[in-house]
C-alpha cells in the first residue's frame, strides 16, 4: 500500500507529519508545508531538533490544548523528544506568523468556496461576514499595537483586544477568508478587504453594523450574480424608488459625502430593495440586492435568519478552541498572530474533517457538532501520537469517520430567549495612570 510504505518510510521524509498529525495529512499537502516554510524569516536548511515543519504543527495542536503546557502538547504528540520550554519557544519565534497565516489561507481559499448543493439557497451560495474580538494578556507590547476597547482617554480596558472579521461558508462553516487588525480598526474596512474573496452566484448576509454604501455597492458590482442582506438602520433616510407590493419597495439612498471623497467611483445615490416582515408583533426590515423579479419577499425575509451560522462558528472558536479561556496565551504580538492563524487553521482542519466524515454518511457538513467533532479528534491525536507501529495509523483514520456518525445532530438548539450584550470580564476600567496602591 503507498499509504502505508510513506508511513513506514517517515523518519526518511521531514515534511511527513507526526503520527498525530496524520488524520490531516490529506488536508495538507507536503508542498503546502514546503511553501509555507519558505515564508519564515529565519528559513534554514539546517535540521533542528524541532525543525519548522514540526513547529507548525506544535502551533495547531495548541489549538486543540488549549489548557495544557506547549511542553507537554509536544511530548504527547510525539512531536519531540525534547521537552525543553525555551527549545519551543524559539523554534516558535524563528517560524513567526506569515507562514501558518499562509497556511490557513490556503486551505481557506481551496476549501472555503466548495458547493454543498443541500445548503443552497435558490442556487446561490450563501456566505457570511461578521466580526470578533479577542483579549490578549495584559502587556505592555500587546496594549500598544492592540489598543483598548474603552474609548475615553485617560481609561483603559483591562486587557487589550483583538479584532477579527472573518468571511464562511454557511454551507460547511469554512472560512473562506479573515483579517486580524488592532481594536481600533474599522470592521467595515477590513470586511471590504475580503470582498474580493466571495465567489459568483452568492449572497452574503451581514450584520447592520456592516452598513456601508461603498462595501455593498462594491460587493455588487463585483464578480457576477453577487449579492448582499442585512438588516436597515432605524435612522435611515431614503426614497421609495418603486413599491413590489405590501412591504417590498425599492429605496433610493444617498451616498454620503465622506464616502464618496474616499471612493470617487461611487455614485450619488445607490438602491436597495427594503422587505419589511413581523415577528412576534415587532416590525423589521432588510435590506438586500436580490430583485423583486425572481426572489419572492417571504423568502427573502426568512433567509437573513441564516446569518445565525456564522454566529455558531464564532462560539465554536471561543468555547472550544479557546475553552472559553479569558485571553489568549501568546505575549508578543508575532506570537499571538501565530496562535490566532494556528487556530483558525486548526477551525479549517477540523470542518474539513468533518465534510470528509459527512460525505461518507451522505449528510451535510452543517448537521455535525463542531464541540463534539473538535473532542474526538483531538482523542484520536492523543492515540495516534502513541502509537508504536505505523501500520495501525489507516485503520485508526478510517475508525475515525466511521463512528464522527456520532455526532450529528438533527436539530441545532436556538437561544431560549433573546440575545442581549453579555457584561464584561470586568466592569471596571483601568486607570493606566492612576498612582499604585500603598
Amino acid at each position: 500500500m503507498p499509504l502505508l510504505n510513506d508511513l513506514l518510510d517517515f523518519s526518511n521524509h521531514p515534511l511527513m507529519p507526526p503520527p498525530s498529525a496524520q488524520m490531516f495529512a490529506e488536508h495538507l499537502p507536503a508542498e503546502w508545508i514546503q511553501h509555507c516554510l519558505t515564508l519564515s524569516e529565519h528559513a534554514t536548511v539546517r535540521r533542528r531538533r524541532l525543525p519548522g515543519d514540526m513547529v507548525i504543527w506544535m502551533v495547531v495542536a495548541m489549538a486543540f490544548f488549549r489548557n495544557e503546557p506547549i511542553t507537554d502538547v509536544v511530548r504527547r504528540l510525539n512531536l519531540s523528544a525534547d521537552g525543553d520550554a525555551g527549545m519551543n519557544l524559539l523554534a516558535r519565534q524563528r517560524l513567526g506568523a506569515a507562514p501558518v497565516e499562509w497556511l490557513f489561507r490556503q486551505t481557506a481559499q481551496t476549501w472555503g468556496a466548495e458547493r454543498y448543493h443541500k445548503d443552497d439557497w435558490r442556487g446561490l451560495q450563501l456566505f457570511a461576514v461578521d466580526g470578533a474580538q479577542f483579549r490578549t494578556p495584559d502587556e505592555p507590547e500587546l496594549r500598544e499595537y492592540y489598543g483598548s476597547a474603552n474609548t475615553a482617554t485617560e481609561r483603559q480596558s483591562a486587557y487589550p483586544v483583538m479584532r477579527l472579521v472573518a468571511l464562511m461558508n454557511l454551507g460547511s462553516h469554512v472560512l473562506l477568508d479573515a483579517v486580524t487588525a488592532p481594536y481600533r480598526r474599522s470592521e467595515i474596512l477590513l470586511a471590504q478587504s475580503m470582498t474580493a474573496s466571495i465567489p459568483d452566484n452568492s449572497v452574503t448576509l451581514f450584520d447592520k453594523l456592516f452598513y456601508s454604501a461603498d462595501l455593498l455597492v462594491t460587493l455588487n458590482q463585483q464578480g457576477n450574480n453577487r449579492h448582499w442582506l442585512l438588516p436597515a438602520r432605524k435612522n435611515r433616510v431614503a426614497e421609495t424608488e418603486e413599491s413590489y407590493g405590501s412591504g417590498d419597495r425599492l429605496l433610493k439612498l444617498k451616498v454620503s459625502p465622506q464616502a464618496r471623497k474616499k471612493n470617487p467611483s461611487l455614485p450619488e445615490n445607490w438602491y436597495a430593495r427594503a422587505v419589511t416582515y413581523e415577528i412576534n408583533g415587532v416590525e423589521k426590515t432588510v435590506l438586500t440586492s436580490l430583485p423583486a423579479d425572481r426572489y419572492k419577499a417571504k423568502e427573502v425575509a426568512e433567509l437573513y435568519h441564516s446569518r445565525w451560522e456564522i454566529e455558531v462558528g464564532f462560539r465554536n472558536l471561543k468555547s472550544s478552541l479557546l475553552d472559553n479561556a479569558l485571553v489568549l496565551r501568546s505575549r508578543k504580538v508575532d506570537l499571538l498572530e501565530q496562535e490566532v492563524w494556528g487556530m483558525l487553521l486548526a477551525y479549517n482542519l477540523i470542518r474539513r474533517e468533518v465534510t470528509k466524515a459527512a460525505e461518507k454518511h451522505k449528510k451535510a457538513p452543517s448537521e455535525m457538532s463542531f464541540k463534539f467533532a473538535f473532542q474526538f479528534i483531538a482523542t484520536e491525536m492523543i492515540v495516534l501520537g502513541n502509537t508504536v507501529s505505523p501500520g495501525t495509523i489507516p485503520r485508526r483514520l478510517e475508525h475515525l469517520r466511521g463512528n464522527l456518525e456520532a455526532v450529528f445532530i438533527t436539530k441545532r438548539p436556538r437561544p431560549s430567549r433573546p440575545r442581549a450584550v453579555k457584561m464584561s470580564k470586568t466592569r471596571y476600567p483601568v486607570n493606566r495612570h492612576a498612582a499604585p496602591l500603598k
